[in-house]
């Protein structure tokens, strides 16, 4: 009986040949930019869930609970008035130095703290990151997310401190809103690039509040932002003034306060929306993309 012999047909063809034909991709590979951002989508529902419950547990062991996320900023409010208002009373120069402080101090909290968390959330998620395959910008957008929470509840307590401080309710307190989406937009990707480094560089963390502190002082949270053009040479000044969180703040000032403006404020409101929904572009679209190409590196190693 004469011997047969079947030919392989995968026999001579490469690895990447075989993967080809029978439809296989590597494990965790980078997906499109178009193919990336529909699944990101997908996962909204996630990410949405996920801040809530991240919300909810962050002071559960606190006798006070949620009501920290209020206490927080204003305990801090405090703190500089004691410093910047009374002391070196730097209250002369601003009407109502009170929200004006106040103002400052709850939009820049809600950057850094995205800042911070965002960080580190890639390297303090390594075992989700592991164990699930999802897109991984949803964990920098979740702090983000957290972040904004948090915020919406001390913008009800800073309106309080707005009126009690004498500020009229006025139809510019609706401009509030598309500020803090500007905002958002721009913290979703800053946090993303500090995500990416962060989870690269594991000591990015320790070194963070200490940045952090330096571009709250140079971003006239706590003083007159007129103060750069009267100590600082023309060109530095012109920079600081296009510092994003100080664009941020400012919009938030002229929106909730009537004595903000218009001396109190580094440029034009049209200058202040152009330069917002600039800084909101490039870090949302740049910030996005520079996360998307390290997809492949996290959780790994």
């Amino acid at each position: 009986m004469a011997n047969t012999t079947v030919a392989d047909p995968d026999s001579g063809l490469s690895g990447a040949e075989l993967a080809h034909r029978y439809g296989l991709r590597v494990a965790g590979e980078r997906p499109s930019l178009s193919e990336y951002a529909r699944k990101l989508w997908a996962y909204r529902h996630f990410m949405t869930a996920y801040s809530r419950a991240k919300v909810a547990s962050s002071f559960s062991n606190t006798q006070l609970g949620q009501l920290w996320q209020v206490l927080t900023p204003l305990t801090n409010a405090a703190v500089y008035y004691l410093i910047f208002g009374v002391i070196m009373s730097q209250g002369r120069n601003v009407p109502n130095f009170i929200a004006y402080l106040c103002t400052g101090v709850f939009i820049f909290m809600f950057t850094q703290s995205a800042v911070l968390n965002g960080t580190s959330s890639i390297t303090s998620n390594l075992g989700l990151i592991r164990a699930l395959q999802f897109p991984r910008a949803a964990l920098p957008i979740t702090a983000t997310l957290i972040q904004l929470q948090q915020l919406l509840m001390a913008m009800v307590v800073l309106a309080g401190i707005v009126l009690v401080t004498g500020e009229p309710i006025t139809l510019k307190w609706l401009m509030i809103v598309p500020a803090l989406l500007l905002q958002s937009v721009f913290n979703v990707g800053l946090t993303m690039i500090m995500a990416r480094l962060g989870s690269k560089i594991t000591d990015l963390k320790q070194v963070m509040p200490f940045v952090l502190r330096t571009w709250m002082y140079a971003s006239g949270v706590l003083y007159s932002v007129t103060l750069f053009r009267d100590h600082l040479p023309g060109w530095a000044a012109t920079a600081l003034e296009c510092n994003p969180v100080l664009i941020y703040i400012e919009l938030a000032r002229y929106s909730l306060l009537e004595s903000a403006h218009p001396e109190h404020i580094t440029s034009s409101p049209t200058q202040l929306w152009l330069l917002g929904v600039g800084w909101a572009v490039l870090f949302g679209i740049g910030g996005f993309i520079y996360f998307w190409r390290g997809e492949e590196e996290y959780g790994r190693g």
